[in-house]
């Protein structure tokens, strides 16, 4: 079998070789940085997110008498995951995984067929190219334990990272790592977010969200971001 073959039947194979399963409902479990995650924080607060001179000015020209206006702004791929609500995780197809929520009622598409090309307008989820990534193996000869879904995001609409204006640009670079854990008796899911902006942040913007998994779509209460 040529290299080609076997990388397509790689590709065809994403979702029957999954090493971890992150598909069903998953809510928000917000036991940090709540006071910038349940309200929107007033004009000018920008603690914690490591903001450039440009950065913060952009920050400083929001208009709290505008947030209504503002639409999805908070809503992009740099900032979604920190938004309070539900996500509902299925395979769209054998190499594409989607992520719905109900905050803002978004739609992410994570594609591990790279010769997926990016659309040609920028938008608020960007182009999502995914890959599992597997650790040292356990013990002389094993093979590779399963790691996380890493996730790399461009081609993004300049958005906020808060809904309070802090802002990143159409250049961010949007990293992730979706793990599945349990602790004291249920499942979680684990987003590492990575945001790079060259134009705002002086250097990468870190933070880890968590979610718990639900039994079913009950509790599911979509609500559009405009």
């Amino acid at each position: 079998m040529s290299m080609v073959a076997v990388l397509l039947l790689a590709a065809a194979l994403q979702q029957a070789a999954a090493p971890i399963d992150l598909t069903g409902y998953w809510v928000s479990v917000v036991t940090e940085d709540w006071r910038w995650r349940m309200l929107t924080p007033p004009k000018g607060d920008y603690a914690s997110v490591p903001l450039n001179a440009e950065g913060r000015r952009m920050a400083d020209t929001w208009d709290p008498a505008k947030a209504g206006s503002d639409g999805c702004k908070a809503y992009g791929a740099a900032g979604l995951m920190r938004m309070p609500g539900r996500l509902h995780i299925t395979w769209q197809d054998t190499n594409t995984l989607k992520i719905e929520t109900d905050a803002g009622t978004q739609t992410r598409l994570l594609n591990f067929d790279k010769s997926v090309k990016p659309s040609p307008a920028p938008a608020w989820q960007g182009h999502s190219v995914a890959e599992w990534e597997f650790i040292g193996p356990r013990g002389r000869g094993g093979a590779p334990r399963p790691g996380s879904l890493k996730v790399v995001t461009t081609n993004l609409r300049a958005g906020y990272l808060r809904k309070n204006g802090v802002p990143y640009s159409e250049n961010a670079i949007v990293t992730e790592y979706f793990d599945r854990v349990t602790s004291a008796g249920s499942e979680l899911l684990t987003v590492i977010t990575v945001v790079n902006d060259p134009r705002y942040l002086l250097q990468p913007f870190i933070t880890s969200t968590h979610f718990k998994r639900e039994p079913d779509g009950s509790g599911w209460r979509p609500s559009r971001c405009e």
